[in-house]
């Protein structure tokens, strides 16, 4: 059963927000959905093949600080511009008077945002009397301290969405390890599997073969890990570093990071072809971000995750540490520093690739069949 489908998406430090709802977009469309993706975020600047891409008018942070709303120029988002934003989402919902909405990490975060995904969901049902609302999330949040938070996001799930998708694995991190599920919750859960991309062949890998490969994923949250990576790389001569720079990070940290380079570390922006440099080093350092961890676990590499931990995020934390237990990949901290950092190099070098990851990575089936489920129940 083919559906209109319209997902929104504001992603604001990094691009990992975005780059998820692109992998579900692209996985709904193949499956014969007409998927519709409207963004709020910065740029990409991908092209959309297989399904419509529309940019709202974009908002970002300044770090970790997500109460206030930023423009592409650094300024503060005017009430125009948010107002500008409400607008064209309630007029695509008008337009395409869609099947299903899909709202990516609303009403579990996004408050900021919640009058544009508010009417949205108004929008679409005075469109669609029989509309679906789904919530899309990824393994982990962050959940709020305040006990009215909690409680909104728990009566907006129970009042206005029909299910909340699920993108990871419960045998792996539930999602009451980051999030107190009630039963109101707990009834609407559908855990699709992680949303993968295909694997990548090492054939692209060139002369990087065998490195040890540093990233940090797009944004500039990842500076201080190459700046350890490098005291660790002027420790171990011996070894070959790679590191590929997000665009996130400023023209001046980039060139301060290839000045205080030694000789066998490469500096460079990141490459289109990161998975199959993934699928060919020796070690990967990185974050432990959601997209950056299934390169991990379909590259099979042995790897040493050094979570962002900043502010309050503890996402990156909480997967890592259940990546760790699950024996797929060893934790450090940017605390210990470069010393500490070249000793666990040496020690994950020394135990070879982990085992066979056992985790569900086809997550854009499981979208499918939820979807396919939740419009059979309302035929």
């Amino acid at each position: 059963m083919s559906a209109r489908i319209l997902i929104a998406v504001t992603h604001l430090l990094g691009i990992g927000h975005l780059v998820r709802a692109r992998q579900l977009a692209r996985a709904l469309a193949r499956a014969g959905h007409e998927v519709t993706l409207a963004s709020g975020g910065m740029p990409d600047g991908k092209a959309a093949t297989d399904y419509r891409f529309v940019q709202l008018p974009p908002v970002r942070t300044e770090g970790t600080d997500f109460r206030n709303l930023l423009d592409e120029h650094g300024k503060t988002a005017t009430p125009e511009r948010l107002a500008a934003r409400r607008e064209q989402l309630v007029a695509l919902a008008r337009e395409l008077s869609p099947d299903i909405v899909v709202t990516e990490h609303f009403p579990f975060g996004r408050r900021q945002l919640a009058s544009e995904f508010l009417a949205l969901i108004a929008a679409a049902r005075d469109a669609n009397p029989d509309a679906l609302v789904l919530s899309s999330i990824r393994d982990v949040l962050v959940a709020p301290q305040r006990p009215d938070r909690l409680a909104e996001t728990a009566e907006r799930i129970a009042g206005s969405f029909d299910a909340v998708l699920v993108h990871g694995d419960p045998g792996v991190l539930p999602l009451e390890a980051s999030w107190p599920v009630t039963p109101e919750i707990a009834e609407k859960l559908i855990y699709t599997g992680y949303l993968a991309e295909p694997p990548a062949s090492s054939s692209g890998a060139g002369g990087f073969s065998g490195a040890i490969l540093v990233s940090g994923g797009g944004s500039a949250a990842a500076l201080p890990l190459f700046e350890m990576a490098l005291g660790a790389a002027q420790l171990l001569p011996q070894r070959s570093f790679h590191l590929l720079i997000g665009r996130g990070v400023s023209e001046a940290d980039f060139t301060a990071l290839r000045q205080s380079a030694p000789d066998n570390a490469r500096v460079e922006w990141a490459r289109p072809d990161f998975p199959a440099l993934l699928a060919a080093c020796s070690l990967s350092i990185s974050q432990a971000g959601y997209n950056t961890v299934l390169d991990l676990l379909q590259a099979g590499r042995p790897a040493l995750l050094v979570p962002f931990d900043a502010g309050n995020e503890t996402e990156q934390a909480l997967r890592a540490a259940a990546l760790e237990r699950a024996g797929l990949a060893r934790v450090g901290n940017l605390a210990d520093g470069p010393q500490a950092l070249a000793a666990a190099i040496e020690t994950a070098l020394a135990r070879g690739a982990p085992r066979a990851a056992k985790v569900d990575l086809d997550g854009g089936r499981g979208a499918i069949a939820a979807i396919a489920g939740l419009l059979a129940s309302r035929a």
